[in-house]
């Protein structure tokens, strides 16, 4: 959500950042926003005079008495009566204009970074850069779930009986690989310097509208029937939610955390040939980072967050590459995101793994995440988001890329210590 004031005194700028999302039917709503506004603000004006009045005859009322003036009282008293009974039209006129303005600043994007391309939808993001060398071997690479089943490490057909489409189980040194390369990224990202953090995996509605937008939230959250609870599509929400309504000391930050849960997603809308299997999901497990930060510092923590994962990618000699979000395919809390794609041998291409995402203030402006300076002055903080890994869609790239000839999968030496010393699985 954009500050209010910046709108009201740069409404074409804000138009035109619309137009590059190319969400023209927003635009009315810049102009609609301005004259709720403006009559909030007159509301507001009439209300804080009446209150002076008030103050003041309340005084005189005192005064008069004390002199003995009972009739001249009881007359002020009737002008205060009176002037109550506007100043209860006002309020409420007030707070229905503020809700008003609010439910359309929410809908309003957020103003995007200026090196963000331009382009309408997913086709038209830019590739930032490779790291490593991308192989396709001579060997035919099966599908994930075959590469699984081969192991005993899956069965999709038991989950559907129990859970529906969508669930799986995962069974054996395939669950153990899951949970191995869960352990690594844990330990990866304290040694980064980050804190290790398990967060509540339900959140209220209120820190849901403060992390996301609505359609993404219509898109992805799951409610529990009968209470104001979500159960969480990443740990993001929850991570974020943490700092609602805080005022923390700028000396305190950056707070830089990772966080593990499992994840739970709707995932509306048909899937294509290369989502079936474990690739799109109702239920996952994730690590997390997120940073708060000052706003100077956000563009610098982007950097490194990204850079993270492309680390442990490449740790686990997996191929990968950046791709730049366009603007018609940023989210409207967004201003700036870049995904990681690492590389399937088997379809000889990139596939998302990962996505790290600068929110400026948009998120602290809903939530009433605060900073104070040393000097007492305040500002609204800024707050960051990146995958660490989340298996199991990590794991197709894993497997793809560490089966060997002979059906074996080669387990890399950073993960074995988490895997008992193990070396292949076969």
């Amino acid at each position: 959500m954009i500050d209010i004031k910046f709108l009201r005194e740069n409404p074409e700028a804000v138009k035109e950042n619309i137009r590059k999302k190319f969400q023209d039917s927003k635009l009315p709503m810049v102009d609609e926003v301005i004259v709720l506004d403006a009559e909030r603000r007159k509301a507001q004006q009439e209300a804080d005079e009446l209150k002076a009045a008030k103050n003041k005859i309340a005084k005189q009322i005192g005064a008069l008495m004390g002199q003995g003036k009972k009739e001249e009282a009881e007359e002020k008293k009737k002008e205060v009566a009176a002037d109550a009974q506007r100043l209860a039209q006002l309020e409420k006129k007030q707070a229905e204009l503020e809700e008003k303005v609010t439910n359309i600043m929410m809908v309003i994007p957020n103003i995007i970074d200026p090196s963000v391309p331009v382009g309408r939808d997913d086709s038209e993001n830019v590739e930032v850069q490779k790291y490593g060398e991308p192989v396709v071997p001579e060997f035919e690479i099966p599908y994930h779930t075959e590469i699984m089943e081969k192991v005993n490490g899956i069965d999709l057909d038991a989950a559907r009986k129990v859970a529906g489409n969508g669930f799986y189980y995962l069974m054996g040194d395939i669950a153990r690989l899951h949970s191995a390369v869960l352990s690594y990224a844990r330990d990866f990202m304290i040694g980064r310097g980050f804190t290790y953090c398990i967060p509540p995996y339900m959140i209220h509605g209120n820190v849901v509208s403060g992390v996301m937008s609505f359609p993404e939230m219509d898109a992805m959250m799951y409610k529990i029937e009968g209470e104001d609870l979500y159960l969480i599509g990443t740990s993001e929400h929850s991570m974020i939610g943490k700092f609602i309504d805080t005022m923390i000391p700028e000396a305190e930050l950056p707070k830089n955390m990772t966080s593990y849960s499992p994840c739970f997603r709707k995932e509306k809308g048909a899937h294509g040939l290369e989502e079936r299997g474990v690739y799109r999901i109702h239920q996952f497990e994730k690590q997390e980072m997120i940073v708060v930060c000052k706003p100077e510092e956000s563009p610098m923590w982007f950097e490194k967050l990204w850079q993270n994962t492309v680390d442990l990618f490449r740790s686990l000699d997996i191929p990968v590459r950046t791709i730049e979000c366009c603007s018609g395919d940023l989210a409207d809390l967004k201003v700036k995101s870049f995904d990681v794609e690492a590389w399937s041998p088997r379809q000889k291409k990139y596939f998302e793994v990962g996505s790290c995402s600068n929110l400026g203030d948009a998120q602290a402006r809903r939530l009433k995440i605060r900073v104070k300076d040393s000097d007492g002055n305040k500002y609204f903080a800024h707050t960051l988001n990146n995958t660490v890994v989340a298996p199991p869609r990590m794991l197709i790239a894993f497997l793809e890329n560490n089966l060997q000839a002979d059906g074996s999968i080669k387990i890399p030496e950073v993960l074995r210590p988490y895997m008992g010393g193990q070396e292949k699985i076969s």
